[in-house]
Protein backbone atom coordinates (compact mmCIF):
# COMPACT_ATOMS: atom_id res chain seq x y z
CA UNK A 1 0.00 0.00 0.00
CA UNK A 2 1.30 3.40 -1.11
CA UNK A 3 0.64 6.54 0.88
CA UNK A 4 -0.66 10.27 -1.65
CA UNK A 5 2.09 12.92 -0.85
CA UNK A 6 0.22 16.16 0.72
CA UNK A 7 0.90 18.31 3.24
CA UNK A 8 -0.31 19.03 6.54
CA UNK A 9 -3.51 20.83 5.42
CA UNK A 10 -4.61 17.24 3.37
CA UNK A 11 -5.16 15.38 6.89
CA UNK A 12 -9.04 15.79 6.96
CA UNK A 13 -10.31 17.67 10.29
CA UNK A 14 -12.51 15.31 12.21
CA UNK A 15 -10.69 12.32 11.33
CA UNK A 16 -8.58 10.32 13.20
CA UNK A 17 -4.99 9.95 11.96
CA UNK A 18 -1.50 7.76 13.50
CA UNK A 19 1.73 9.47 12.78
CA UNK A 20 4.64 7.64 11.56
CA UNK A 21 8.31 8.56 11.06
CA UNK A 22 8.59 8.93 6.88
CA UNK A 23 12.08 6.85 6.60
CA UNK A 24 14.25 6.89 4.26
CA UNK A 25 15.15 3.94 2.91
CA UNK A 26 13.75 0.87 0.44
CA UNK A 27 10.42 -0.51 1.51
CA UNK A 28 10.13 -4.83 1.75
CA UNK A 29 7.98 -6.74 2.85
CA UNK A 30 9.43 -9.43 4.96
CA UNK A 31 7.55 -13.15 4.88
CA UNK A 32 8.52 -15.69 7.48
CA UNK A 33 7.10 -19.52 7.53
CA UNK A 34 7.59 -19.97 10.92
CA UNK A 35 10.48 -22.13 10.32
CA UNK A 36 13.11 -20.81 12.14
CA UNK A 37 16.42 -22.07 10.16
CA UNK A 38 17.89 -20.83 6.87
CA UNK A 39 14.82 -20.55 4.49
CA UNK A 40 12.19 -19.57 6.88
CA UNK A 41 12.26 -15.83 5.18
CA UNK A 42 11.87 -14.35 2.18
CA UNK A 43 11.88 -10.48 2.00
CA UNK A 44 10.69 -8.83 -1.51
CA UNK A 45 11.05 -5.51 -2.86
CA UNK A 46 8.02 -3.42 -4.13
CA UNK A 47 8.99 -4.86 -7.20
CA UNK A 48 9.01 -8.32 -6.37
CA UNK A 49 13.20 -8.19 -6.50
CA UNK A 50 14.13 -10.99 -3.77
CA UNK A 51 16.29 -9.04 -1.44
CA UNK A 52 17.20 -11.78 1.04
CA UNK A 53 20.11 -12.24 -0.06
CA UNK A 54 21.52 -8.26 0.14
CA UNK A 55 20.37 -8.08 3.69
CA UNK A 56 21.17 -11.06 6.07
CA UNK A 57 20.70 -8.90 8.80
CA UNK A 58 16.67 -9.36 8.48
CA UNK A 59 17.79 -13.49 9.02
CA UNK A 60 17.08 -12.60 12.49
CA UNK A 61 13.63 -12.10 12.21
CA UNK A 62 11.83 -15.46 12.32
CA UNK A 63 13.94 -16.54 15.47
CA UNK A 64 12.48 -13.29 16.93
CA UNK A 65 8.72 -14.25 15.92
CA UNK A 66 9.34 -17.22 18.37
CA UNK A 67 8.08 -19.52 15.00
CA UNK A 68 5.21 -17.43 14.40
CA UNK A 69 4.17 -16.99 10.50
CA UNK A 70 3.87 -13.72 9.57
CA UNK A 71 4.32 -11.22 6.58
CA UNK A 72 5.54 -7.89 7.80
CA UNK A 73 5.67 -4.67 5.77
CA UNK A 74 8.47 -2.25 6.76
CA UNK A 75 11.39 -0.20 4.88
CA UNK A 76 15.40 -1.21 4.93
CA UNK A 77 17.20 1.67 6.19
CA UNK A 78 21.41 2.55 6.87
CA UNK A 79 22.23 5.32 9.09
CA UNK A 80 24.36 7.62 9.34
CA UNK A 81 27.27 8.30 11.86
CA UNK A 82 24.72 11.32 13.57
CA UNK A 83 21.87 8.35 13.71
CA UNK A 84 20.10 9.17 10.93
CA UNK A 85 18.73 7.15 8.01
CA UNK A 86 20.50 7.74 4.84
CA UNK A 87 19.17 6.19 1.52
CA UNK A 88 22.85 7.51 -0.08
CA UNK A 89 24.53 5.46 2.48
CA UNK A 90 21.74 2.37 2.09
CA UNK A 91 23.04 2.30 -2.04
CA UNK A 92 26.43 1.02 -0.72
CA UNK A 93 23.97 -2.33 -0.13
CA UNK A 94 21.22 -2.13 -2.89
CA UNK A 95 22.06 -4.71 -5.48
CA UNK A 96 24.63 -6.91 -3.94
CA UNK A 97 23.61 -10.55 -3.71
CA UNK A 98 27.10 -12.28 -3.87
CA UNK A 99 27.92 -13.68 -0.24
CA UNK A 100 31.42 -11.78 -0.03
CA UNK A 101 30.75 -8.54 -1.29
CA UNK A 102 27.90 -8.26 1.06
CA UNK A 103 29.78 -9.40 3.69
CA UNK A 104 32.31 -6.99 2.84
CA UNK A 105 30.30 -3.81 2.52
CA UNK A 106 28.28 -4.66 5.51
CA UNK A 107 31.37 -4.16 7.76
CA UNK A 108 30.59 -0.10 7.14
CA UNK A 109 26.86 -0.43 5.85
CA UNK A 110 24.79 -2.24 8.45
CA UNK A 111 20.66 -1.71 7.90
CA UNK A 112 17.85 -1.51 9.72
CA UNK A 113 14.52 -3.09 9.08
CA UNK A 114 11.99 -0.86 10.36
CA UNK A 115 8.39 -2.50 10.99
CA UNK A 116 5.77 -0.38 10.59
CA UNK A 117 2.44 -3.38 9.68
CA UNK A 118 1.37 -6.73 9.73
CA UNK A 119 -0.70 -8.33 6.66
CA UNK A 120 -0.91 -11.74 7.67
CA UNK A 121 -0.17 -13.53 11.04
CA UNK A 122 -0.41 -17.36 11.27
CA UNK A 123 -1.54 -18.27 8.30
CA UNK A 124 -4.66 -15.14 8.47
CA UNK A 125 -4.61 -12.49 5.88
CA UNK A 126 -5.24 -9.40 8.10
CA UNK A 127 -6.06 -6.71 5.19
CA UNK A 128 -8.95 -6.20 5.96
CA UNK A 129 -8.66 -5.34 9.07
CA UNK A 130 -8.27 -1.37 10.60
CA UNK A 131 -5.41 0.13 11.12
CA UNK A 132 -5.29 0.64 14.88
CA UNK A 133 -6.32 -3.54 14.91
CA UNK A 134 -3.23 -4.28 12.80
CA UNK A 135 -1.05 -2.13 14.60
CA UNK A 136 -1.83 -3.47 18.01
CA UNK A 137 -1.09 -7.32 16.56
CA UNK A 138 2.04 -6.04 15.42
CA UNK A 139 3.04 -3.90 18.87
CA UNK A 140 2.03 -7.63 20.34
CA UNK A 141 4.31 -9.22 18.33
CA UNK A 142 7.29 -8.04 20.37
CA UNK A 143 10.18 -7.47 17.87
CA UNK A 144 12.54 -5.89 18.77
CA UNK A 145 16.06 -7.35 17.57
CA UNK A 146 19.57 -5.60 16.69
CA UNK A 147 18.48 -5.13 13.24
CA UNK A 148 14.73 -5.57 13.29
CA UNK A 149 12.48 -3.38 15.36
CA UNK A 150 8.83 -2.32 15.48
CA UNK A 151 9.28 1.92 15.56
CA UNK A 152 6.83 3.61 18.07
CA UNK A 153 4.52 5.83 16.43
CA UNK A 154 4.60 9.57 17.01
CA UNK A 155 2.16 11.60 19.89
CA UNK A 156 1.07 14.85 19.23
CA UNK A 157 0.08 17.56 17.13
CA UNK A 158 0.61 16.92 13.56
CA UNK A 159 2.17 20.64 13.24
CA UNK A 160 4.55 20.22 15.87
CA UNK A 161 4.71 16.46 15.41
CA UNK A 162 6.47 17.21 11.95
CA UNK A 163 8.58 20.20 13.63
CA UNK A 164 10.04 17.61 15.65
CA UNK A 165 10.92 15.40 12.47
CA UNK A 166 12.39 18.13 10.62
CA UNK A 167 14.87 19.01 13.80
CA UNK A 168 15.83 15.75 13.77
CA UNK A 169 16.54 15.52 9.98
CA UNK A 170 14.39 13.22 9.10
CA UNK A 171 12.52 12.64 6.07
CA UNK A 172 9.12 13.77 7.44
CA UNK A 173 6.06 12.04 8.46
CA UNK A 174 3.52 9.58 7.58
CA UNK A 175 -0.15 10.04 8.51
CA UNK A 176 -2.76 7.09 8.20
CA UNK A 177 -6.27 7.15 9.22
CA UNK A 178 -7.11 4.86 11.97
CA UNK A 179 -9.48 2.72 10.25
CA UNK A 180 -7.70 2.13 7.23
CA UNK A 181 -7.52 -1.18 5.83
CA UNK A 182 -4.58 -2.23 3.88
CA UNK A 183 -4.66 -1.98 0.42
CA UNK A 184 -2.07 -3.55 -1.89
CA UNK A 185 -0.15 -1.66 -4.50
CA UNK A 186 -2.91 0.97 -3.94
CA UNK A 187 -1.87 4.38 -3.34
CA UNK A 188 -4.18 5.59 -1.20
CA UNK A 189 -5.43 9.01 0.07
CA UNK A 190 -5.99 6.76 3.75
CA UNK A 191 -2.15 7.32 4.07
CA UNK A 192 -0.46 10.98 3.77
CA UNK A 193 3.33 11.66 3.36
CA UNK A 194 4.32 14.79 4.59
CA UNK A 195 8.23 15.59 4.03
CA UNK A 196 10.25 18.32 5.12
CA UNK A 197 11.95 18.51 1.62
CA UNK A 198 11.04 18.02 -1.89
CA UNK A 199 11.97 15.47 -4.05
CA UNK A 200 10.76 13.55 -6.96
CA UNK A 201 11.38 10.10 -8.62
CA UNK A 202 12.33 11.25 -11.95
CA UNK A 203 13.50 8.68 -15.54
CA UNK A 204 17.27 8.46 -16.51
CA UNK A 205 17.20 9.67 -20.23
CA UNK A 206 20.78 9.76 -20.84
CA UNK A 207 24.05 11.36 -19.67
CA UNK A 208 26.87 13.56 -20.09
CA UNK A 209 31.07 13.29 -19.88
CA UNK A 210 32.41 14.40 -17.11
CA UNK A 211 34.93 17.09 -17.25
CA UNK A 212 38.23 18.08 -15.34
CA UNK A 213 38.40 15.57 -12.33
CA UNK A 214 35.26 13.91 -13.31
CA UNK A 215 36.77 12.84 -17.27
CA UNK A 216 36.27 9.43 -17.98
CA UNK A 217 33.46 9.21 -15.41
CA UNK A 218 29.49 10.15 -16.21
CA UNK A 219 29.52 13.81 -15.67
CA UNK A 220 25.87 14.25 -15.13
CA UNK A 221 22.67 12.51 -15.37
CA UNK A 222 19.49 13.66 -18.00
CA UNK A 223 16.20 13.27 -16.26
CA UNK A 224 12.62 12.79 -17.47
CA UNK A 225 8.95 12.58 -16.18
CA UNK A 226 6.34 11.19 -17.92
CA UNK A 227 4.23 13.16 -20.20
CA UNK A 228 1.12 11.65 -22.00
CA UNK A 229 2.42 8.54 -24.10
CA UNK A 230 5.73 10.13 -23.76
CA UNK A 231 8.52 11.90 -21.29
CA UNK A 232 9.57 15.76 -20.88
CA UNK A 233 13.01 16.70 -20.47
CA UNK A 234 13.45 18.37 -16.97
CA UNK A 235 17.10 18.77 -16.44
CA UNK A 236 20.35 17.50 -15.65
CA UNK A 237 21.57 16.46 -12.43
CA UNK A 238 25.84 16.37 -11.47
CA UNK A 239 25.67 16.23 -7.61
CA UNK A 240 25.53 13.81 -4.88
CA UNK A 241 27.51 11.09 -6.31
CA UNK A 242 30.72 9.58 -5.35
CA UNK A 243 33.36 7.91 -8.34
CA UNK A 244 31.93 4.60 -7.30
CA UNK A 245 28.38 5.66 -7.95
CA UNK A 246 29.41 6.77 -11.22
CA UNK A 247 31.16 3.78 -12.00
CA UNK A 248 28.09 1.64 -11.05
CA UNK A 249 25.92 4.01 -12.49
CA UNK A 250 27.67 4.01 -15.91
CA UNK A 251 27.36 -0.13 -16.11
CA UNK A 252 23.87 0.19 -15.58
CA UNK A 253 23.39 2.63 -18.60
CA UNK A 254 25.61 1.53 -20.97
CA UNK A 255 23.42 -1.73 -22.21
CA UNK A 256 20.69 0.52 -22.47
CA UNK A 257 21.77 3.23 -25.36
CA UNK A 258 20.15 4.63 -27.80
CA UNK A 259 21.04 6.58 -30.64
CA UNK A 260 18.22 9.38 -30.36
CA UNK A 261 16.69 11.31 -27.57
CA UNK A 262 13.47 9.39 -26.16
CA UNK A 263 11.88 13.00 -25.10
CA UNK A 264 8.39 14.04 -26.86
CA UNK A 265 8.05 17.22 -25.47
CA UNK A 266 9.49 20.20 -27.03
CA UNK A 267 13.29 21.15 -25.18
CA UNK A 268 12.53 24.12 -22.44
CA UNK A 269 14.55 27.68 -23.18
CA UNK A 270 18.22 27.10 -22.62
CA UNK A 271 18.54 23.39 -22.70
CA UNK A 272 21.56 21.95 -24.14
CA UNK A 273 22.05 18.44 -24.83
CA UNK A 274 24.84 18.47 -27.45
CA UNK A 275 26.64 16.27 -25.52
CA UNK A 276 24.10 13.98 -24.61
CA UNK A 277 24.63 10.53 -24.69
CA UNK A 278 21.16 8.76 -24.44
CA UNK A 279 19.22 5.65 -22.83
CA UNK A 280 16.12 3.79 -23.42
CA UNK A 281 14.08 4.92 -20.14
CA UNK A 282 14.00 2.20 -17.22
CA UNK A 283 15.95 3.22 -14.43
CA UNK A 284 14.45 4.65 -12.37
CA UNK A 285 16.05 7.42 -9.43
CA UNK A 286 15.43 10.10 -6.80
CA UNK A 287 16.50 13.57 -6.66
CA UNK A 288 16.10 16.95 -4.10
CA UNK A 289 15.79 20.10 -5.50
CA UNK A 290 14.46 23.60 -4.40
CA UNK A 291 11.93 24.05 -6.77
CA UNK A 292 10.31 23.99 -10.53
CA UNK A 293 11.21 26.82 -12.29
CA UNK A 294 8.54 28.79 -14.85
CA UNK A 295 9.95 26.04 -17.87
CA UNK A 296 9.44 23.14 -16.09
CA UNK A 297 12.90 22.02 -14.68
CA UNK A 298 14.44 21.16 -11.72
CA UNK A 299 16.36 23.95 -9.81
CA UNK A 300 19.22 23.08 -7.66
CA UNK A 301 18.77 19.02 -8.16
CA UNK A 302 20.88 16.51 -6.29
CA UNK A 303 21.07 12.75 -6.97
CA UNK A 304 19.79 10.60 -4.19
CA UNK A 305 19.96 7.50 -5.65
CA UNK A 306 18.40 4.59 -7.93
CA UNK A 307 15.17 3.16 -6.52
CA UNK A 308 15.40 -0.36 -7.17
CA UNK A 309 11.98 -0.45 -4.90
CA UNK A 310 9.98 1.72 -8.18
CA UNK A 311 8.97 1.09 -12.11
CA UNK A 312 8.66 3.83 -14.59
CA UNK A 313 4.86 3.27 -13.90
CA UNK A 314 5.08 4.59 -10.43
CA UNK A 315 6.07 7.90 -12.21
CA UNK A 316 4.13 11.06 -11.90
CA UNK A 317 4.30 14.22 -14.35
CA UNK A 318 5.80 17.16 -12.50
CA UNK A 319 4.24 19.59 -10.80
CA UNK A 320 5.34 23.21 -11.00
Amino acid sequence: MLATLGSLSSLTPGVTWRLEGKWDGVRAVATCTGVVDDGGLVVRSRTDRDMTATFPELGELPALLAGRSAAVDGEIVAYDKHGRTDFGLLQQRIGLTRNADVQRVRQTVTVSYLIFDVLSLDGELLLEREYDERRQLLEGLRISGEHCRVPGQLHGDPVQVLARTKADDWEGMIAKKADSVYLPGKRSKDWIKVKNEKDVEVAVIGWEPGQGRREGLIGSLILAVPAGSGWRYVGKVGTGFTDRVLVELAAQLTPLHIETTPVTEPLPPGADTRLAHWVRPELVGEVVYSEVTRHGTLRHPRWRGVRVDKTLSDLNPLQN
